[in-house]
């Protein structure tokens, strides 16, 4: 054999051994690539899916359900203006809900804290919460007790969907993440502000992170819930905001000044509550009695100061909105929300929380060179967000009751505030996982007195962030 042709047989045979590697490498790309996506089916997809499904379920549910309280609330409240004696029935309303809880052995009904516990600890709800919230909440209203829906909405939201999760036999995991679509749905339905119930869900039972994981069936069964709620008559919460400033550097100063009002606010708001709530403790041991001495303390302020600061005051919010407050409207409508809630009437402290923001910054306004009506829109949500801790769910709760009107002024005030309101939140519940101020992780429940100062923090009591 000749040597050219032992070249072009060693060429052919370096071909072949080419095409065979190349072919073989193919091969193997191609096999992982249909592992990958076989997983991914499996896991993702699949995963999605079944989420989507839940959330059908959930969002349907939860707002028909959220719709029917919505129209109780109103029907309540509509005939306490047309019968104002039915205030002196408040007592009376506070001993048949004491009953109805004792008759279930629910003395210690955690409310709105245990469902945010149960986001993160996966506790059991009982599916009894639902309609005893439902009556209690409807109740207060009718008789005149100083209370918001909000925290109704969340505990009937999650109580029936962490219901649905246990009939279908889903495991913790999947029972936190379905809770908090319930939660989405439940305000979405009785605010029609589906966009931030979701976001709210997400972020309220822990400071400074939010539950992704969730994303999908929380924003799922929020939009759900709201069509739903819609259908049923349920029209959203909007308000017109008048004169909202253009943004320059005078006008940011202003901003941020009467956010860190609303911040202050919202920490004196949480104080109160918890200042009361220790006092009737200490100071009353039955609960029936606490009951009955906030009737009766309730009708006895109702005498003296008017009705406007009875029930969830939704008209007194549109009033500030409009450019007009009573000067202490904001303190009034404090004294008379810690006295209806800590004395075991049941309701929500986030619509009281709009009240005093709106009244507070329609008055402090003016006197910092703003419109009262745009500060009013301003304390709205910075004030919500200094007791929720929610920043994202205040921003755009901001849009979405102000059909985005201002929204980059409110954005700023927002951020002040939360920056600035400290760690004493509305809720107990409430964990503190991230620092407000450094890139420290905390992982604390945010009752402690200590993390109101956070230059305490020591090496041991936080993880430094790289």
């Amino acid at each position: 054999m000749g040597w050219e042709a032992i070249k072009k047989e060693r060429l052919l045979l370096l071909v072949w051994e080419g095409i065979k590697e190349g072919l073989t490498e193919g091969l193997i790309e191609i096999l992982e690539i249909w592992a990958r996506l076989e997983v991914y089916v499996t896991r993702e997809v699949k995963s999605f899916f079944k989420w989507f499904l839940f959330s059908v379920a959930v969002g349907i549910t939860v707002g028909a359900v959220g719709a029917a309280f919505h129209h109780a609330v109103e029907i309540a409240t509509e005939l306490r203006r047309e019968f104002p004696w039915l205030i002196f029935l408040l007592p009376v309303a506070g001993l048949l809900i004491y009953g109805m809880y004792h008759l279930m052995k629910m003395d210690n009904d955690g409310g709105t804290e245990f469902v945010l516990a149960s986001v993160r600890d996966a506790r059991y709800l009982r599916p009894v919460m639902v309609p005893l919230i439902f009556l209690s909440t409807t109740l207060t209203h009718l008789c005149g007790g100083s209370a918001g829906r909000e925290g109704a909405a969340l505990q009937i939201g999650g109580g029936i969907a962490s219901f649905l999760g246990r009939v279908i036999h889903l495991d913790d995991m999947d029972e936190r993440i379905i809770t908090m679509a319930g939660m989405a749905a439940g305000f979405s339905a009785l605010f029609g502000t589906p966009l931030a119930a979701a976001v709210f869900a997400m972020e309220v039972a822990s400071v400074g992170t939010m539950y992704y994981s969730a994303i999908v069936p929380c924003f799922f069964s929020s939009l759900l819930a709201d069509i739903v709620a819609s259908h049923l008559g349920c029209s959203g919460t909007s308000f017109v905001v008048f004169n909202a400033p253009d943004l320059n550097v005078v006008t940011m100063l202003r901003i941020i000044a009467l956010g860190a009002f609303c911040g202050m606010m919202a920490n004196i708001f949480c104080r109160v509550m918890r200042c009361f709530g220790w006092t009737y403790r200490h100071a009353i041991k039955k609960q029936w009695l606490k009951a009955i001495v906030g009737g009766v303390l309730i009708i006895l302020m109702t005498q003296v100061f008017g009705t406007d600061y009875n029930g969830a005051g939704m008209n007194i919010i549109a009033d500030a909105l409009g450019g007009r407050a009573e000067t202490w409207a904001f303190l009034l409508k404090i004294l008379f929300t810690a006295i209806t809630l800590n004395a075991g009437f049941k309701g929500g402290e986030i619509v009281p929380s709009f009240y005093i923001g709106a009244t507070f910054g329609c008055v402090i306004a003016p006197l910092l060179g703003l419109d009262p009506s745009f500060g009013a829109s301003v304390g709205m949500v910075s004030v919500f967000c200094g007791v929720t801790n929610s920043p994202m769910t205040s921003i755009l709760l901001g849009y979405e009751l102000f059909a985005g009107v201002g929204v980059a002024p409110l954005a700023l005030a927002v951020a002040v505030s939360y920056m600035l309101s400290g760690y004493t939140g509305l809720y107990h519940e409430q964990k503190v996982v991230h620092s407000k101020t450094k890139t420290v992780v905390i992982d604390k429940m945010g009752t402690e007195e200590y993390f109101n100062r956070e230059n305490d923090l020591n090496p041991e009591d936080g993880v430094e962030k790289s």
